[in-house]
C-alpha cells in the first residue's frame, strides 16, 4: 500500500557518491575534507543565539502558521530594503508565508499549483534546470506532474534556453523552478531573463517559482530579484513566487526559517495546506529569525568571508579547470574532464571528497548529461581551512 508515485524519485546525489567513495581508502596521511555539502560552516550571528535564549520561555507555546506580525514585518522590511521595492507593493499580511528552511516549502509548493490530469487531458509539467536540486524534482513527481528537465550549459549562462521551449510544453506548465543565482553553477540571471520568464508565465498561465536563496552570498553585484522586475512591470505579483532562506545569508541552516512572498490569494491558500501539516515555525525561532531579517551588517561580513575564499580560488587555480569567480553563492563548478573519474581521484589521493556534476544532472534525449565533466565544490568552510583544501585540490588534480 505505497504510493507508486515514489517508485519515480531520482535517488540522493549523496547516496551515490557515498556508493562510489566508501569503498575506496582516502589518501594516508592526510585528514579528510568533505567539499560536498551546502553547509555553511561560518559561526552563526550571536545576535541568533541571543534571541533564541531570551524567547525561550515561548516553547511551550503552539506558534501560529503564518508566523508573527514582528516576523512578517522584518522580512517585509527586508524585501523594501534590497530591492528598492515600493512601500506598498508588499503587504505583510496577505503576501508573506514564512516557513521552515525553504527545501519543505518549495516540495509542498507544487502541490498547490499543480491540477492532476483528468481523463484525456495532458499530463502537466513542471520545468526544472539540469544540474538542479534534487527537492524540485521530487516536488514535481509528488504532485503528479511530468518532470521537464531543460539543460542549463555553459552556452546559456548556465540557465536554460527560454527561446528554446516549445509553445505546446508551456501551455501544460504548471510551475518553472529557476535557482537564481544558479545551484551548482554560480552565475546570475540578469534583468532581461527574468523578465524574459515572467512574461512567459503570464502569457501561458503557469507559476514561476524563484528559488533566490543563494542571493546574498554574491561575489561584486547584488543579484537583480524578480520582485525588481514585478515591480518594474506594474508592481503586480500574479504568476511569481520567491523563495528566500537565512540558511545562507545568515550561516543558521539549523535555524530552519525562511519565507516565500507572492499574490494573496496564493499566499493564503498554501498558509491554509501548510496548517494540516502542521509546518509551524517556533516562536523563539520566528522571533530570531526577525532579528536577522532586521540586522544587514552581519551578511556583509558573512560576504567577505566568501570574497576571501574566492580570491584564494583564483589564485590558485587562475584559469586552469574552466575556473571562474561564482557571482552567486558559494560552490565552484570545475570543468575536470571527468567528474566521477575526478572524485575517486581526489578522495584517493588528497582524501578530498567532491560532488560529480553527473550526481546533479540528468541527460538529455541525446544522452549527453551536462555535469559529466564537472566536480561540484562547496566552499563552505572557514578560510583557513578552504585554503588548504584548495591547495590540495589543486595539486591532486
Amino acid at each position: 500500500m505505497i504510493n507508486s508515485e515514489l517508485s519515480h524519485l531520482r535517488g540522493s546525489p549523496f547516496d551515490a557518491l557515498r556508493g562510489l567513495l566508501d569503498p575506496l581508502t582516502p589518501a594516508p596521511g592526510f585528514d579528510p575534507l568533505l567539499l560536498t555539502i551546502g553547509e555553511p560552516q561560518h559561526k552563526p550571528p550571536q545576535l541568533m543565539i541571543d534571541t533564541l535564549r531570551a524567547n525561550e520561555h515561548l516553547y511551550g507555546k503552539y506558534p501560529p502558521i503564518a508566523g508573527t506580525p514582528e516576523l512578517r514585518a522584518a522580512i517585509t522590511g527586508w524585501l523594501n530594503r534590497r530591492y528598492n521595492l515600493p512601500g506598498d507593493m508588499i503587504d505583510a499580511d496577505s503576501n508573506i508565508a514564512p516557513v521552515n528552511g525553504t527545501k519543505e516549502a518549495l516540495y509542498m509548493i507544487a502541490s498547490v499549483l499543480t491540477e492532476r490530469a483528468g481523463h484525456n487531458q495532458p499530463q502537466p509539467a513542471i520545468l526544472l534546470p539540469t544540474p538542479y536540486y534534487h527537492v524540485y524534482h521530487a516536488a514535481a513527481v509528488m504532485a503528479g506532474a511530468e518532470p521537464v528537465f531543460l539543460p542549463a550549459g555553459k552556452a546559456t549562462h548556465f540557465f536554460p534556453d527560454l527561446d528554446a521551449l516549445e509553445p505546446e510544453l508551456l501551455d501544460r506548465t504548471s510551475a518553472f523552478y529557476l535557482c537564481n543565482p544558479s545551484n551548482p553553477q554560480g552565475t546570475v540571471a540578469d534583468a532581461a531573463y527574468l523578465k524574459a520568464a515572467l512574461k512567459l508565465a503570464r502569457k501561458h498561465d503557469f507559476m514561476l517559482v524563484v528559488d533566490e536563496c543563494y542571493s546574498e552570498i554574491y561575489d561584486q553585484t547584488p543579484p537583480t530579484g524578480i520582485l525588481e522586475i514585478c515591480a518594474e512591470e506594474g508592481g503586480a505579483l500574479d504568476h511569481v513566487l520567491a523563495f528566500h532562506s537565512l540558511s545562507k545569508r545568515s550561516s543558521a541552516a539549523g535555524l530552519r526559517s525562511g519565507f516565500c512572498v507572492g499574490e494573496t490569494s496564493l499566499i493564503q491558500t498554501f498558509l491554509n495546506l501548510r496548517s494540516f501539516s502542521g509546518a509551524a515555525s517556533p516562536l523563539p525561532v520566528c522571533a530570531a529569525a526577525a532579528a536577522l531579517w532586521n540586522d544587514d551588517a552581519h551578511v556583509e561580513e558573512n560576504r567577505a568571508l566568501y570574497r576571501a575564499k574566492f580570491d584564494m580560488a583564483e589564485e590558485i587555480f587562475g584559469t586552469n579547470f574552466g575556473f571562474y569567480r561564482p557571482e552567486g553563492g558559494f560552490f565552484l563548478w570545475l570543468d575536470v574532464g571527468d567528474g566521477v573519474k575526478a572524485a575517486k581521484r581526489l578522495w584517493t589521493g588528497a582524501a578530498i571528497r567532491v560532488l560529480p556534476g553527473r550526481y546533479l544532472s540528468v541527460a538529455g534525449a541525446d544522452g549527453i548529461n551536462p555535469g559529466d565533466p564537472y566536480i561540484r565544490v562547496a566552499l563552505v568552510a572557514e578560510p583557513e581551512n578552504s585554503k588548504e583544501a584548495l591547495s590540495r585540490l589543486a595539486n591532486s588534480l
